[in-house]
This record gives C-alpha cells, sequence and structure tokens, in this order.
C-alpha cells in the first residue's frame, strides 16, 4: 500500500479540493498519511494569490525531499496552472497538473512511476469547464463545501480567471446530496466556498439557478448546526440574500464581503463593479437587520495610482464603517493582469506602512465589535484549539472566544455568556459550569 501526504497552500476553497483529492486516493487503496511520515507520494496544492508562491512552492519541494528522498512529488492547484513549465523546473517535481487534470490525477499518473522527465499536464485554461464537487471531511470542526468554481470578472489585478476558468456551478440537488452526507457526520458547521459564490447558478454557460434559491434550500437540511458564507461581492450581495440570512434557521450572522478600495477613482482602475455607495449601502442594510452581525472586508493597498489622497479616502471610509475586522492585501504585481501596465507604480516601501495602518485599524475595529457583545449570550462551537490551558472557538457572529479546558466540549456548541476582553484579544466566558447548557 503506497503511502501520500497532502500539503496545502491559499484558501479555503483549495483545502475543499485537497481534502476531496485525498478521498479519491483512499478509495483506490493508498494509506494517507502527515507529510513527515515518509510518504511514497506528495501532492502540494499551490495558490497563486499569496505572495511569493515560486519559493513558497520550492520550499515545500526542498522538505518533502528531504523527508523522502525518493518520492514521487506532484504539483497541482492555481499556480500549477499559471506557470506549469516554470514549476516543472523546480528541483524533485515529478508530475505538475493544471486545473482541468488535477482532480484526474490518480489515472493520468497511472501508478505513479518516476521517469526521466517531469510530466506537464496542463491544458489551457478554456479546457477547465467542469466542475468537480468537492468538501473538506475529518479535518476540522466544520467542512468548507465548494458550491462554484472560476470567475467571469476581469478585476485588473487578479489572476483567478487565468487559473481556475470561467464561473460554474454545482446543481442545489447535487449540492444537497453533498450536504446530506456531510449530515451524517459529526460536523456541526459548514462554510459555503468558490470563487464568486454569489455567481452560483452557471451550468455549462448558462445561469440555471440563483444563489438565494441554494441557501434557502440548503437551510431546510436536518443535522447541520450552523452555515456560513465564506466571501460574497457586493454586487452580489442582494437585499433578499441579506433578509434571509436575518430569518434563517441555520445561516449565521457573518458576511465577508471584498471592497478592495474605498476611493471609487480606485475601485474604476480595479475593474470593480460597484462604487464605495453600494458598498455602504449592504453594510448599512445588514447592521439595520442583524446590529450584532460580523462583518469581514478585504481590502488591497498601493494599486498602482493609489496617490496619498485616495489611499486616505480608503481609510476614512473603512474607518466610519461600521465593520468587525479586515483583511489587508498588499498590492503585488500578477504577470497576465492589466494592472501591471498601469501607471502609478507605489513604492514598496508606501505599500508597506499603508497595510500596517489598515491592520491596526482592523485590530480597532475587531475590539470595538467585541467590547459592543460584552454580556450577551452566544453559541460557540469549541474546537481542537488548546492554548495555555485554555479551548478556543467562534461565536456564530464569529467573535474568538476562550475556556477552560473540558475534552467533553471539543466540537461541540455551547451557549456561553461573554465576559471580557483578554490580553490576547480573545473574549473570555463565565465559567462553562455556570452558563453551559445542551443546544
Amino acid at each position: 500500500m503506497k503511502k501520500v501526504a497532502f500539503y496545502t497552500l491559499g484558501c479555503k476553497l483549495n483545502y475543499s479540493e485537497t481534502s476531496t483529492i485525498s478521498r479519491m486516493f483512499e478509495n483506490k487503496g493508498y494509506q494517507k498519511v502527515e507529510f513527515d511520515e515518509t510518504p511514497d507520494i506528495f501532492i502540494i496544492n499551490t495558490c497563486s494569490v499569496t505572495e511569493n508562491a515560486d519559493k513558497k512552492c520550492k520550499k515545500i519541494v526542498k522538505e518533502a525531499k528531504k523527508i523522502s528522498p525518493n518520492s514521487y512529488v506532484t504539483i497541482i492547484g492555481c499556480y500549477a496552472q499559471l506557470k506549469p513549465q516554470e514549476i516543472s523546473e523546480i528541483k524533485g517535481v515529478d508530475a505538475v497538473l493544471g486545473a482541468a487534470e488535477k482532480f484526474r490525477l490518480i489515472e493520468l499518473l497511472d501508478g505513479f512511476a518516476k521517469e526521466q522527465e517531469t510530466k506537464v499536464l496542463a491544458s489551457e485554461i478554456q479546457d477547465a469547464i467542469v466542475f468537480n464537487n468537492a468538501f473538506s471531511m475529518h479535518d476540522r470542526t466544520r467542512t468548507f463545501l465548494k458550491v462554484q468554481d472560476g470567475c467571469n470578472y476581469g478585476c485588473a489585478f487578479c489572476t483567478i480567471p487565468l487559473a481556475r476558468g470561467k464561473s460554474r456551478s454545482d446543481s442545489t440537488e447535487n449540492i444537497l446530496k453533498s450536504v446530506r452526507e456531510i449530515a451524517q457526520t459529526d460536523v456541526k458547521e459548514v462554510v459555503l466556498t468558490g470563487v464568486n459564490i454569489g455567481d452560483f447558478g452557471i451550468q455549462e454557460g448558462k445561469r440555471e439557478e440563483r444563489f438565494i434559491d441554494l441557501i434557502r434550500a440548503i437551510d431546510e437540511v436536518e443535522g447541520i448546526d450552523r452555515y456560513r458564507i465564506s466571501s460574497i461581492e457586493p454586487n452580489l450581495l442582494t437585499n433578499e440574500a441579506i433578509e434571509f440570512v436575518s430569518t434563517s434557521k441555520r445561516f449565521v450572522p457573518h458576511f465577508h464581503v471584498p471592497l478592495q478600495s474605498g476611493s471609487n477613482e480606485i475601485l474604476r482602475k480595479m475593474g470593480r463593479r460597484y462604487l464605495r455607495e453600494l458598498y455602504e449601502d449592504r453594510v448599512s442594510k445588514i447592521k439595520t437587520l442583524m446590529p450584532h452581525c460580523c462583518i469581514g472586508v478585504d481590502v488591497i493597498v498601493g494599486f498602482p495610482g493609489e496617490t496619498d489622497e485616495l489611499f486616505l479616502e480608503t481609510y476614512n471610509f473603512l474607518n466610519e464603517l461600521d465593520i468587525s475586522y479586515l483583511h489587508v492585501f498588499t498590492y503585488s504585481e500578477r504577470a497576465n493582469t492589466r494592472a501591471v501596465e498601469m501607471n502609478g507604480v507605489v513604492p514598496m516601501k508606501i505599500r508597506n506602512e499603508r497595510s500596517k495602518m489598515l491592520r491596526i485599524l482592523s485590530e480597532k475595529k475587531r475590539r470595538k465589535f467585541y467590547e459592543e457583545n460584552l454580556g450577551k449570550t452566544f453559541t460557540v462551537l469549541f474546537e481542537e484549539d488548546i492554548e495555555d490551558g485554555k479551548m478556543h472557538g467562534f461565536t456564530e457572529n464569529y467573535i474568538r472566544v476562550a475556556a477552560k479546558y473540558d475534552p467533553i466540549l471539543i466540537n461541540e456548541l455551547k451557549t456561553v455568556t461573554l465576559n471580557e476582553i483578554n490580553e490576547r484579544g480573545t473574549v473570555e466566558v463565565l465559567e462553562p459550569e455556570q452558563t453551559y447548557e445542551s443546544h
């Protein structure tokens, strides 16, 4: 029985796909092992969004070869689609598979027998038209369920359409089958993931269904306690969807909504499909219906043409908005994107200074959000995240809490009262025996 190990870089979508591919191996009789357990085969799922994708890829390959010198190393994922030739030249790589091939790697790399030349199996991205169903299992207390892939938006900074192809989705019927399968396990929370999940419903190039109909349907499935929407574009986050989440049985009050810039001038240069006024309206709608709702924001700093004045527009816009935290990305040049050709390049030193300013703002926003919720009662899903005798978990509105470790509470949903913020910025809850009730 050959041993196989997996390593995933990047987003929740990548985790759901790695997990599904690992189950394919197990169904074929391979033994899944940890990275350091001398595997015969390594599968490395890469990302192109993170900076230094090439360095990270090389480093992981080097580690793999140190652990298991005769192993067969396969690279898949977004970076593999974008730069297959470049990856094939990394010492120790045996095969590189693109977006259209990665789910067929067991049949395509028949037996994983080493050859003289590195195998490169990466079609053009327009050939990646099949939707491959994927969800993570046995990894955590929550499952990442892929409902959509690819993107038809051509944002000036982004390589994802080049790495994942056009927008395409599973059918609601198939997703419901996956949800029912997940419900048979001990998973309490399902996170819906995709590249552009608000665009859910395109099958074979045609719009067949809508995101609102999907979330209505899965909200009815018994056996799952919580659903979380991973990230949704502001122009696709409809009033209908916000209203539905506010009254649904299982969808939690947490939205992650990419903004990218608080300057309309920069939003237009980026090719985004909304202006800041729409974003402000979405936040206002959410907070009116769900005052305790957590709102996370993606923002890019240092995009070409972002002057000090335009950056301050973004900073002040975010400072005034009733949001809960930021994911701050420092703009980095990507080959084959429109932004690379643009004038007004921002020096890296200034990009880093702006990132730091927004990260400090994010901490202030998070703390304010946590403070607003102290003394209130929420439900926490406790995870196997133990530190200094404390276990951790998240409330439905994404507040990270700490409580005295109790093994019986891991992967359990418990009602707690939020007490105080500790020196690590995590919310302590009242002692379990005082507050916990069965869920």
